[in-house]
């Protein structure tokens, strides 16, 4: 043993000049290579953009969580973490057929939807700089600025023959990270949130205490489509559930300032209250932190689809000039002492695409109480609900520009509609739509013409088409696509895209949700569970 670490030390220093050789090597080659590209090339180089592009390229070689932020773009940074910027409040989309950037979303009591700003408004100018061409970030670009700054924003508006002029004021704008929550019946609570930017734990907290006071027997914690943020408010998240001085997390990394132990500091609001959390494959990073461990204590039921598979820890470091790198320092461990990161970014496919760790290579780790669960792909759900299939015609009509076109129209002719909750677009509205679309000149590649085509082709290459050529022809009638017949066949998978859109219009994000949860499986599920304290405590419990 003497004579190992004897070797091993020699060893290891020689192996460290030897790396820290290559990277001065390679650095010194880098810079002489621009040197002479700059001295020498036809063309004057942009150092911001030729750089830019080095770094990126060698920042892809590692994960897509490390990130450079130049001094003009530190902003974004400082939105993702905080959720604030300075702007009017109002998500945008690109519009195909003009070319321009529409508003898709105001938020409700923000500058833009005070102003009279609506979703479906296409922006002609802002300042007087016309914004046809630009791309969706410019545009929102330009929508930022300083707040208490005021600027000009011309729009087309569906239904107005001339264009409609605002004067907004910027305001800092906080980003809702939990656009809605209430009592879904007499005993179960409902809390969404959609992200963890910072201090979200005290609004949770609140929340919480507010629906205890109205009457939470029960909670339903919904985490689908967030991706995650502020590790230490996942901690204080989990902490609101469970008792202090338990472990929620442990970080490992290359550095010993990246290893830390999060315990849970401060006494809960209830650790009793049965809860189901939601989760599907959007859910990453934090929501994969207060999901799996909630899983690893058996403090609640897991309910949805598995979730992304991030179990990589980023801390921002400062860099010259007024940049910073956000850099993946870290993985961390949730109580049962598995790492979920689903994707290994060190072994890269031959075409430089990641693959992740299957399922046979996973190992198993115990719950407190002895159950089962396993690493490296992510969180599994307790109760694994399917995901609902969509025809190609829906999927691609939900990205086309023809529905909210047609939800313009809507919105025009109707001044007001039912409550969020119980609205549902009418048979003979549908019908209208289902024209509009007809009249768009849409197109949609199905599934079933793309399979049928690569048979025929492989049968002639096989020698086998001419036999079975009048088979084929026979197939390719019955495939003929008719838009209005499919249309009208897929009409209770359209309707749910229709209905959302036209809801935020009146309702804005909160009656969506509220709309959503109508006739929501994974909320169904939740409260199914929850109302079966047998059902509910079965699932907590080992299998012996």
């Amino acid at each position: 043993m003497a004579l190992v670490l004897f070797v091993a030390g020699p060893f290891r220093a020689q192996k460290s000049g030897n790396h820290n050789f290559e990277i001065n090597r390679n650095l010194e080659v880098f810079s002489d290579i621009y040197k002479k590209l700059d001295m020498l090339y036809v063309d004057t180089l942009d150092a911001d953009t030729v750089i830019g592009w080095a770094i990126k390229s060698m920042l892809r070689q590692v994960d897509p969580y490390t990130v450079y932020y130049s001094e003009d773009n530190m902003e974004e940074l400082k939105t993702m973490t905080t959720g604030k910027y300075a702007g009017i409040g109002a998500l945008v989309r690109y519009i195909k057929k003009e070319d321009r950037v529409a508003i898709s979303e105001p938020y409700e009591n923000t500058p833009a939807q005070r102003a009279g700003v609506r979703a479906g408004d296409v922006i002609q100018t802002i300042d007087g700089k016309d914004v046809k061409g630009l791309p969706v970030d410019k545009v929102s670009e330009l929508l930022r600025g300083e707040p208490g700054s005021t600027f000009e924003l011309v729009v087309k508006r569906y239904g107005y023959q001339e264009p409609l002029v605002f004067q907004i004021t910027r305001e800092n704008i906080q980003m809702p990270s939990i656009p809605y929550y209430n009592m879904l019946d007499q005993h179960i609570g409902y809390i969404a949130l959609n992200s963890f930017t910072e201090n979200i734990s005290q609004e949770v907290r609140r929340a919480l205490v507010d629906l205890k006071e109205r009457g939470a027997q029960s909670l339903i914690l919904d985490l689908r489509g967030n991706g995650g943020g502020s590790l230490r408010d996942a901690v204080n998240i989990v902490n609101l559930f469970v008792p202090k001085g338990k472990l929620v997390i442990s970080t490992k990394g290359k550095l010993k300032s990246a290893n830390e132990d999060y315990y849970t500091q401060s006494e809960p609001v209830d650790p009793d209250i049965p809860m189901a959390v939601l989760v599907d494959g959007w859910s990453a990073s934090a929501s994969e932190i207060v999901s799996g461990s909630l899983q690893d204590l058996d403090r609640a039921v897991i309910i949805g689809m598995r979730t992304y598979g991030k179990g990589f820890v980023q801390g921002v470091r400062e860099l010259p000039y007024h940049g910073g790198l956000k850099v993946t320092t870290s993985r961390y461990y949730i109580p049962s002492g598995r790492c979920i990161q689903a994707y290994d970014y060190r072994h890269l496919n031959p075409d430089g695409s990641v693959g992740t760790v299957p399922d046979s290579l996973t190992r198993v780790f115990k719950t407190a109480a002895g159950r089962e669960v396993r690493d490296g792909g992510g969180i599994k759900p307790d109760i694994v609900m399917k995901p609902d299939s969509l025809p190609t015609v829906v999927r691609e009509l939900a990205l086309n520009d023809v529905l909210p076109a047609y939800v313009n129209e809507y919105v025009f002719r109707y001044k007001q509609i039912v409550a969020a909750d119980s609205f549902d677009i009418s048979d003979e509205d549908y019908a209208a739509f289902v024209q509009k679309v007809k009249e768009s000149g849409f197109t949609y590649n199905r599934r079933s013409d793309e399979v049928l085509n690569l048979l025929k082709e492989t049968a002639r290459m096989e020698g086998y088409y001419n036999a079975a050529k009048a088979e084929f022809d026979a197939l390719e009638a019955k495939f003929t696509q008719d838009l209005e017949t499919d249309l009208m066949r897929n009409k209770d998978k359209i309707k749910p895209f229709l209905n959302d859109e036209i809801v935020r219009r009146y309702y804005f994000q909160k009656g969506g949700i509220m709309l959503q949860l109508r006739d929501d499986p994974d909320v169904k599920e939740a409260k199914r569970i929850l109302t079966d304290r047998n059902a509910y405590e079965k699932i907590l419990q080992p299998v012996k």
